[in-house]
């Protein structure tokens, strides 16, 4: 409803809400309700780009190359995000539109504006080009070029790319999900040998390039083989940093077995090469035609709860996460098999592509970004002894969930200070629209805390974890009636929380 009034808005007088375009600092940015039985202390504060160094996160720009989105529109959301990665295609056929002519000015404007900003551009050379015969299509589920003079074209358009941008840009990736549904046109043999003509083409013009291949729309072990087999028979795997997928699921816990299958796909040929998590992303409201995984009643809490289970659960398995996206995308009737407002972004759009408002997602992607930059590093020797009586080796940290529910636990420690960080939550279902928590006791044996509080990362707020909550005995430190839910919550040292 508030979404048609404010399209009536617009209608009758032909103006956006100014206070629409404001991204909200206040305390209470989060409008919705988790009963938390502790005495709040602050909320996180988000932190800009130019205040974290690097981080695991990429945020998705897809769709500038064919209009289903307007740069302008959101410039001004993404410092303030704090992720300094954007993923974007770079748009042959809406760059070339005449034989041999390139027109450069639409992409300049979004990789000069990006580039002062201090983002970093990750480009992809997809799609295809219809001037040419066999030159490929345009949208999702399009097919590679593949007749001889498309060929030609394409290394003339991926050199004339790289060479205009290669100051600017060093990562690049070469097609999107060429294994979209039923595709049956992009082969995966034929997939691999465009990714090897084009990383040859990248690295002779910027030999310091990092390339994503594959950029897997679905896992499909036997694809994936072909694919990685085609290229290692040649000897090019050495091309590649990256082996992308996407690979959309209702429950964000519930891929990471066929990602470790994918992994040991990978493992045979290049097990070198990183696994990245190159597009995934949920949407804000339930509907048919929506894009993946849209047949659910899905809302901005839930949404928000599924990116940020995504971005934690990818750091947890030491695999890069790319977000799609930052803007609902218009995609219409002849975009693709989409054909109605892709709602999975973390800005509210309308069918002008105008910003109207950040969601909850946006604020809770702000707070992840704010606490998990590069300064933590993953607590590999994590144990999990609950039902277990497995000896603890000396040094090694080891926590009881104290519940047979099933929990999502991932620890950090800070590079210096080595004070930790427990990131904890419910990961049975898909995310709920509900915020209904339960208690637990958790147990950690060899915390390192100087001061623990407890971080609702859905609304940031941060909460006083009191004395008579923990129990510490030796090198055990049982904190109690932890109230847990659908969404990650923290057990942190107080240093680590920019509030």
């Amino acid at each position: 409803m508030k979404r048609l009034l404010r399209g009536l808005f617009v209608l009758l007088f032909g103006i956006h809400p100014t206070i629409a375009q404001n991204i909200d600092t206040s305390e209470n940015r989060v409008q919705t309700r988790v009963d938390i039985a502790l005495k709040r202390i602050g909320t996180i504060k988000p932190k800009t780009t130019d205040q974290i160094q690097s981080s695991n996160w990429i945020i998705g720009c897809e769709t500038l190359d064919r209009d289903l989105t307007d740069y302008e529109q959101y410039k001004e959301y993404l410092v303030p995000l704090g992720i300094k990665r954007l993923r974007m295609q770079a748009g042959w056929a809406k760059t070339e539109k005449k034989k041999g002519v390139y027109s450069w000015e639409w992409l300049d404007k979004i990789v000069n504006d990006a580039h002062a900003r201090g983002l970093k551009p990750w480009l992809e050379t997809s799609y295809g080009n219809p001037i040419y015969p066999g030159g490929g299509g345009v949208n999702l589920s399009a097919g590679i070029p593949t007749s001889p003079e498309a060929l030609a074209a394409w290394d003339a358009w991926v050199e004339a790319l790289v060479r205009r941008y290669k100051d600017k840009v060093d990562e690049w990736e070469v097609w999107n999900e060429p294994n979209f549904g039923d595709n049956t046109i992009n082969l995966p043999e034929k997939v691999a040998e465009l990714n090897i003509r084009t990383a040859e083409i990248i690295k002779r013009m910027q030999p310091h390039a990092r390339i994503s291949g594959l950029s897997m729309g679905h896992i499909d072990l036997n694809y994936a083989d072909v694919f990685f087999k085609t290229i290692h028979e040649k000897g090019k795997m050495s091309l590649f940093d990256n082996v992308t997928y996407h690979d959309y699921v209702y429950n964000p816990d519930s891929n990471y077995g066929k990602v470790s299958d994918l992994r040991r796909v990978l493992d045979r040929y290049a097990p070198q090469v990183n696994l990245r998590q190159g597009e995934n992303g949920a949407p804000s409201m339930g509907g048919a035609n929506r894009g993946a995984i849209g047949d659910y009643d899905w809302s901005e809490v839930s949404q928000a709860k599924w990116i940020m289970r995504r971005m934690l659960g990818d750091l947890g398995h030491d695999i890069e996460s790319s977000i799609l996206g930052i803007i609902e995308m218009n995609y219409g009737a002849t975009s693709g098999p989409i054909t109605r407002m892709n709602v999975k972004g973390i800005i509210e759009s309308d069918t002008s592509k105008r910003a109207i408002r950040p969601k909850m997602a946006y604020y809770a992607m702000q707070h992840v970004a704010s606490v998990f930059d590069d300064q933590l590093v993953r607590i590999k020797n994590l144990h999990d002894t609950h039902n277990t009586n497995a000896p603890v080796a000396a040094g090694s940290v080891h926590y009881n969930k104290g519940t047979d529910r099933s929990l999502s636990v991932y620890a950090y420690e800070h590079k210096s200070t080595k004070n930790q960080v427990f990131a904890l939550w419910m990961d049975e279902c898909i995310p709920t629209n509900s915020n209904t928590t339960k208690t637990i006791n958790f147990t950690i044996l060899n915390s390192d805390f100087d001061q623990p509080v407890y971080v609702d990362m859905l609304t940031g707020a941060v909460y006083e974890l009191p004395d008579s909550q923990q129990v510490i005995s030796g090198n055990k430190r049982t904190f109690k009636n932890i109230p847990v839910y659908d969404s990650p919550i923290l057990i942190v040292d107080r240093s680590l929380i920019p509030f």
